[in-house]
Parts: structure tokens; sequence; C-alpha cells
């Protein structure tokens, strides 16, 4: 961080005089290409328009596999074929995701000692295995603290443990998060050892056979409403050769309050066995029992990428991928009232700047040397398939992929002084977004909370793992001017909450000054990587580099 740092106040100081590359290559270029103009002329009512009609109870929240995914599919190839980007896939704007689609019925209940929980009301669970019926019967419950095993921090929760066979009951998050001033990972920056996606991960490697996170509301960064909605109704994986029988055959979460229970039917205090976790790694049988029998439908299906490339004029086989996920949970016929989840700020928002962004690198008298590809993938919201999937699968060579710039959940809530970064001083790509941010008088922050972990809850996490330096930012925490202000305490208190919620709908009051101007950013910051020669690499620092 402090190398982050330190390069932004010598920049600031001289960047007249030259010391950032970025802020060279537009001086230059800008005498020859119209490139000022057309990031004037970014529509604010085009981004508008694109957010509303996807967002809208016609594409049914964007399920993949479903009538939504062919309206979403249908509406961006037809907007990127009439703007005249190439197909990004040979001949093809799309790329076939293998999915299954495993549906839990609801029928279920989990025990834990004597306790009997319920679905959704207290516990989720599901399967990643192809199979119809799982059961765990009888299984030994051990508490394993924060399920983490992380040489890096000498840091090993399973640690003389075996779990074989066995139902490990862990933290959300990671140790850090209650030790903000302390040694512990990245403080109360959360790493990837946090994830829950890492949890199920970590215990499928140490042979267990369930895996259960207990929820908390600040660690996790939502409510226990986010994790009912999120892990019930069909969710999906990729299709593995083995079916993906090395995962455990239980994926849950349960309540605090549940957990409370569970702990004391054990003679154990819930506070204090965490409080041991946090001082260390910790383990501690619960001399209980857990059992469940899990029926699901399998289903089969295929969803799609999408893929659009302006193709570069000089180096067209090196690229800077723009990423957006298009997908959103979909609709719950089960419920009263409004059933369909629109996701307009996740992430119709997102999908309609990839869009205005094409139209803008294609409205260029000169084309970027470099190609400009905009990938907008699937399944994000099922644990970041699409973009996983093209990473482990890519159409681009991860080696000729000069950099990932990634939109998701844009900025509502109107015009900032800052630009939040997400994982503020992982690449240096923040030198492009810092030349980026200043032309419009804005200085980079670190994220407002970077417990919550979202550097690895979007679709360059996908990009990052593969040693692809990858950016995320979005409008920042400190309003323009007052009226924006005042607007973002109202608004701010009208989203609240609606974090995978049917109330994440389009709003016609809805300020899109900050998106816009966001689009406008990220444009320029892709512009400028794709007229330059050079390779932005990670930090020393970080955890990813480049193999």
């Amino acid at each position: 961080m402090k190398h982050t740092l330190s390069f932004s106040l010598a920049c600031s100081v001289v960047l007249l005089a030259g010391c950032s590359k970025p802020a060279e290559e537009a001086s230059t270029t800008a005498k020859t290409s119209n490139f000022e103009e057309v990031y004037q002329n970014i529509s604010e009512d085009a981004l508008r328009t694109h957010t509303k009609t996807l967002a809208s109870d016609e594409f049914e929240g964007r399920l993949p596999t479903t009538k939504g995914e062919e309206l979403t599919l249908d509406y961006l190839v037809s907007h990127f074929k009439k703007l005249g980007l190439k197909p990004g896939n040979g001949d093809s704007y799309l790329q076939p995701v293998e999915l299954l689609e495993i549906t839990a019925k609801p029928e279920m209940t989990l025990t834990m000692g004597s306790q009997s929980l319920t679905y959704k009301e207290n516990m989720v669970a599901s399967t990643k295995r192809e199979q119809e019926f799982v059961s765990l019967k009888a299984s030994d419950i051990v508490f394993v603290g924060y399920g983490v095993n992380a040489p890096e921090y000498g840091w090993n929760d399973y640690e003389g443990l075996d779990v074989k066979g066995k139902t490990v009951i862990v933290l959300v998050n990671d140790p850090g998060f209650e030790n903000p001033e302390g040694d512990k990972f990245q403080g109360k920056t959360m790493t990837y050892y946090g994830r829950w996606s890492y949890k199920y991960e970590e215990a499928s490697r140490q042979g267990a056979e369930a895996a259960i996170i207990v929820h908390e509301d600040a660690p996790a960064s939502y409510g226990w409403s986010v994790v009912a909605n999120s892990w019930s109704g069909p969710q999906y994986s990729l299709v593995t050769e083995n079916g993906n029988a090395d995962r455990v055959a239980v994926e849950g979460w349960i309540s605090l309050d549940a957990a409370k229970r569970v702990f004391a039917e054990a003679g154990l205090d819930f506070a204090k066995e965490k409080q041991k976790a946090l001082n260390g790694p910790h383990h501690q049988p619960l001399n209980l029992q857990a059992s469940i029998d899990i029926s699901s439908t399998l289903k089969s299906s295929k969803s799609y990428n999408v893929i659009a490339t302006v193709e570069g004029s000089k180096a067209p086989d090196e690229h800077i991928i723009y990423t957006a996920h298009w997908d959103h949970l979909g609709a719950d016929p089960s419920k009263e009232g409004d059933h369909i989840y629109n996701g307009a700020h996740d992430n119709a928002t997102g999908t309609a700047a990839s869009i205005v962004m094409a139209d803008a690198f294609m409205q260029l008298n000169q084309r970027p040397e470099r190609s400009v590809t905009f990938l907008l993938v699937t399944a994000e919201e099922q644990g970041l398939l699409g973009s996983k999937y093209y990473a482990e699968n890519p159409v681009i060579p991860l080696n000729k992929t000069v950099a990932n710039i990634n939109m998701d959940a844009m900025n509502i809530l109107g015009k900032t002084k800052d630009v939040s970064v997400i994982g503020m001083g992982k690449s240096e790509l923040e030198q492009y977004l810092e030349s980026a941010a200043t032309k419009q008088n804005r200085v980079l922050k670190q994220e407002s909370k970077p417990e919550a972990g979202y550097y690895y809850r979007s679709d360059h996490f996908s990009f990052a793992k593969k040693g692809v330096p990858a950016l995320y930012a979005k409008g920042g925490a400190e309003p323009i001017n007052e009226e924006t202000a005042q607007y973002r305490k109202r608004m701010g208190l009208i989203q609240r909450g609606c974090y995978h919620q049917v109330c994440d709908q389009y709003r016609e009051n809805w300020d899109f000054g900050g998106i816009h101007e966001d689009t406008q950013l990220l444009f320029d910051v892709g512009y400028h990587i794709a007229i330059s020669d050079s390779w932005p690499n990670w930090r020393a620092e970080s955890e990813f580099q480049r193999p």
C-alpha cells in the first residue's frame, strides 16, 4: 500500500512534467485522435435506456438458461452487431458454457444434535454433486474455526485433524476481520480465505462430507435474507468429468442463533469458541452429529458468455478485456406480489455501460493499436461461473490479454469527488486509473468496506487468479456537491437492503451522473492501455502475478 500511495503523491506533483506514462500518451495521441470528442459524447441517456430495458419485467430477472437469458443475449448481440463490433469467438458472438442446474427440493431438515433447523428460516443446504439424492447420516460435527489453511500466514485450522466423513462448521470471513489493527492476515481487508467459496473448497480438499458456514451480518457483509435468496432455488455449477465427486456432499449455511443453540447443546459457548478461533488456529469436536437428506432435480443446460471485439490497428492479437455479468436471480413464483429479481443495479448498470462503451470505441476516428474486447458473462451470481469458464477456456490467450477492467453494480448515487478502488494497491493499472481520475478532478481512495472482500466477489477475480492484471473501480463515497449529498441520503435509504432482493429495480429518479462519469473514466483507462505498448504488472506485494 505504501508503494502505491507514494507513486500517487509523486505523480500528482509532477504530472504535467510527464511522470505518468498514461498522461504522456494521452497528450501525444490527442493531436490526431478524436478521443476527447468521443469521451465527451458518451451518452447518459443511453446508459439509462439500456439499464431500464435490461432490468424490465420482460427480461424476467435474467436467470441463465431461461427466457430471460434468450432475451438478454438477443439484446446484446443485436447491439454489438449494429455497432459494428466483430464476433469475439470465431464467427460467433457467443461462447457456450456447459452448466449443471441443481435444484434442491425445499422439503429438508438439518438436524445437529437435537436441533432441527428449517430450510430458509435458519439454514440452507444444497449439493454440487451430480446426484439426485445425497444423504448425510449421523456425521460427527467439528468446529474448525475459520476453516483456513494458509501456509503464507502460518495458519492452518485443520492441522492434525482428520475430518474425513465429518461435518465441519466454519466462521465466515477470515481472522483479520475482528482484528482490524492487528497483524493477522490483512487486518480488516478480506483475503480470499474469507470467501464462502474458499470455505467449501478447502473443506472438500480436507475430505469433509459436509461444510456449514455460520452466518453473521457484519463479517458476511449481508443479511440472512441474502443467504436465503441466493442459496435456494436453482443452483448452477460447471460440468466436470467426475461429476463434482470431489466436493463435499453438503454445502450449507446456518444462522447465528442456530449456531449458538447447537454449541450450547454441546456444552460450549459460541462466543468463547469464536474468540479462540480468532487468537490462533483452532478446532473443537462438538460430540454431536449432523444429518440431512437432500433431494434434487438435475438438468444439464447450456448458457452463454457474449464476446464482441473492436479490432486493434497494429497489435490486434493483444487485447484489453472489459467484463460485466449480464445475469441475475430470475423470478420466484412462490412469492406474493412482486416476484421478479430485476437486478437493475446488479448488474444491468454494468451491462449497459458495456454497450455504451463499445459504441464509444467504434466512434473513434483512429482505432487503438490493441484490440478491445467486451466479455459479458453468465452465472456470476452462481459463483463467477461464466468468467471462471472463460478463464479456463480462454478464447483470447491469457498471455495476450493485457488487462481486465470490470464493471459491476455501478454508482447510482450521483457524481463523486473520489474513485473507490476495490483491492487498491494490487496492480499498475491504477496508474492509468489515476490519470483518468485526475482529468475528472477526482482522487483514488481505497474501497470503504475492504472487509467485504469485493475484490474476490466479481468476475475480474477469475482473471486475477490466472495472472492477468485486473481492475475493479467505481464511484466513491464523497458526493460532488450538497445537492448530490442530499440525493445520496434519500436514495441510500430507498436502496438499503435491496441487494439480491426484488426491490433492486430500475427507478426513474436515479441520478445517472455517477454511472456516466465512471463509464467515461473506465473508457479512458482502457483506451490508454490500448494505445500503449507497455504491459501493466501486478505490484510485488500482490498475491497475484503473471505466470
